[in-house]
């Protein structure tokens, strides 16, 4: 009798044993699916931060201004679809006049958005991530020199001047270039960077 008391007793520990072994791993696997949940909803509430879109330009307008006479020269080009199958509409409003200088500005707009948005103004406010290239083409002989700096000392090129010489014919390019080296040489390859836009003119200094 007191042998088969011993044996019951035996089995009743070994089964509280099992039984606490089996609520210990109950209970660390409980705690392991709780923590991955905490971690999970904290990500939840701490979302990776957003990356700014590239901005969308579709129209370039640049304003030159006869430092003697104050005529104005307007070069616009503009492109609704974007990388659609339209072409960009390129207008020049009049000839250069020779042996002259000149006050140039441009101005980006947005124009599938109502009001129109002024990306000239973002590019003035993140000025050292942003620069102007200017390049001329054909017979041209003209300069051209940055009139604007950004907050590093470094320039933008939104306003610039500009000098002609004889009589001739040609093309300018705007370039604006997004993170480009800065300071540069000046040039589009010294610079990299990626390219926002990039226009060409005709140009006929008389």
């Amino acid at each position: 009798m007191k042998s088969n008391l011993t044996s019951n007793t035996k089995t009743m520990i070994t089964t509280q044993n099992n039984i606490g072994s089996l609520s210990r791993a109950l209970l660390m696997s409980c705690t392991l699916v709780l923590s991955l949940l905490i971690l999970a909803c904290s990500d939840d509430d701490n979302p990776p931060p957003q990356i700014d879109q590239e901005e969308v330009i579709t129209t370039m307008i640049v304003t030159l201004t006869n430092n003697n006479t104050n005529q104005t020269i307007e070069l616009r080009s503009q492109d609704l679809d974007g990388d659609g199958p339209q072409t960009p509409t390129i207008e020049v409003s009049g000839n250069l006049s020779v042996a002259s200088s000149y006050t140039g500005a441009i101005a980006l707009l947005n124009e599938t958005v109502s009001p129109a948005e002024n990306i000239d103004q973002e590019v003035q406010a993140e000025g050292t991530e942003h620069q102007f290239f200017y390049t001329q083409g054909g017979g041209l002989n003209v300069s051209t020199q940055y009139l604007d700096i950004d907050n590093n000392g470094n320039w933008i090129g939104l306003a610039f001047a500009l000098t002609t010489a004889a009589p001739g014919q040609g093309t300018i390019t705007f370039t604006l270039r997004h993170e480009p080296l800065k300071p540069n040489d000046g040039s589009l390859s010294g610079a990299g960077g990626e390219t926002d836009i990039s226009v060409t003119f005709p140009i006929v200094v008389e």
